[in-house]
């Protein structure tokens, strides 16, 4: 094969051990190669990147191995010029598996240009990258708590959530309060209810009547709430970090509110995820696929098999996925009826994959070029491209399965 690269080297990485294969020119047309091992220690590290520019190594490629990998892309980054590869890209032959023929095999591929860089965002985002997928860990962990409310409540025959639809919102939260302190009347709990939630006061006093509420059950109230506090002011601070470190990309992240079913924090996802920089993908097609938000293609001997989606980034696929849902409640876009065009056909589920892929498409162009925002095709946009003449023998059909007589007569002008 021709060789593309003349300096070039592979790092197999693990936890505590790195090998470093390099493959330089050599006497005549023979390659030199030399394999040398290193700790994952920031000495050792210096010491790595010494030795491979004193190789004259200009790109260096490495396995994304979980994340071993990051302290020694963070040493070597803005030396060389780094690929991240996807392991399952380059599988070796069975029965040859060892840290040195891994490296070796790396660098020899790299040599060659039979490598595929996986996506790295720039420090910034990166760092954005860690907030967000944080803050929504620690969402998770506070609807787990509030489950868990919800399951000490049950346990001890209070209904509460069977009359108010927020158990922890300010008036649940004084009732659970009274009650870890002691308050067992019904009456009195009731009458804690605020705003609207008066007018189920007689369904309260029923629901907070329970005998079998214990000391235990206070107990453990109060460690659940504890933690619920514990979350919540975790996640403002979080969201203060978040605001702070978008402030560069304030510009990309308000244009991104404009897309229907798209919020504050789905914007700074999106950015975090994918960065603001879209030459890393060529086309909107290239980050549709890289996302794993497109069909699959799965052909083999003239026969389509499965086209579901690939495993892309969970964390982009997901949400996109949960503003494909908010993009149907939306009044009037094109958005929404494509929701609904979509689930007549294949179902609710896809259509959100389907609506989740189109606002990537959308984000892709709004970030690629400068001050754009999106436009709205409007929810009729279905109905126009719809032949006027089909519809209505659709409509006629359906009427005479109903078994009526259709007469249609053209409205006055």
């Amino acid at each position: 094969m021709e060789l593309l690269i003349d300096r070039a080297a592979g790092i197999d990485i693990g936890k505590r051990l790195a090998v470093v294969a390099v493959r330089t020119p050599g006497a005549g047309r023979r390659r030199r190669q030399e394999v040398r091992s290193f700790g994952t220690c920031e000495a050792d590290l210096e010491a790595m990147a010494d030795w491979l520019v004193s190789e004259g190594v200009t790109d260096i490629a490495m396995e994304a191995t979980g994340m071993f990998w990051w302290p020694i892309w963070n040493v070597l980054e803005g030396r060389f010029n780094l690929m991240l590869v996807n392991a399952q890209h380059i599988k070796k032959v069975p029965g040859r598996k060892t840290d040195v023929k891994d490296a070796e095999w790396l660098a020899q591929l790299l040599e060659v240009g039979l490598l595929r860089g996986s996506f790295v965002p720039p420090p910034v985002i990166r760092d954005l990258r860690d907030l967000t997928r944080y803050r929504k860990r620690l969402v998770e962990d506070r609807v787990r708590e509030g489950l868990r409310v919800q399951k000490v409540l049950e346990s001890a025959g209070v209904k509460l959530s069977s009359v108010v639809s927020d158990t922890l919102g300010v008036s649940g939260r004084e009732m659970l309060e009274a009650l870890i302190a002691g308050v067992r009347d019904p009456e009195v709990l009731a009458e804690m209810a605020r705003a609207r939630m008066r007018q189920k006061i007689p369904q309260l006093q029923k629901a907070l009547a329970s005998s079998r509420f214990r000391d235990h059950h206070a107990v453990m109230l109060r460690a659940h709430l504890d933690h619920l506090d514990h979350l919540d002011a975790a996640i403002s601070a979080l969201d203060g970090r978040i605001d702070e470190v978008m402030g560069p990309f304030s510009d990309q992240r308000d244009r991104l509110r404009t897309i229907p079913g798209v919020g504050k924090r789905a914007a700074e996802v999106i950015i975090a995820e994918i960065g603001v920089d879209m030459t890393r993908f060529p086309t909107s097609a290239h980050l549709a696929s890289w996302a794993g938000m497109c069909p699959g293609n799965n052909e083999s001997a003239g026969k389509h098999f499965s086209g579901r989606t690939r495993k892309g980034d969970p964390w982009l696929s997901g949400l996109l996925t949960e503003c494909g849902w908010a993009a149907r409640r939306t009044k009037d876009t094109y958005l929404a009826a494509q929701f609904w065009h979509i689930a007549r056909r294949r179902g609710k589920e896809r259509a959100a994959v389907a609506v989740g892929h189109s606002i990537l498409v959308i984000a892709w162009h709004i970030l690629a070029n400068d001050q754009v925002t999106y436009h709205d095709l409007g929810g009729d946009y279905f109905n126009q491209r719809d032949d006027p003449a089909r519809r209505q023998r659709q409509l006629i059909r359906q009427l005479e399965q109903l078994g009526l007589t259709v007469t249609v007569e053209p409205t006055a002008a």
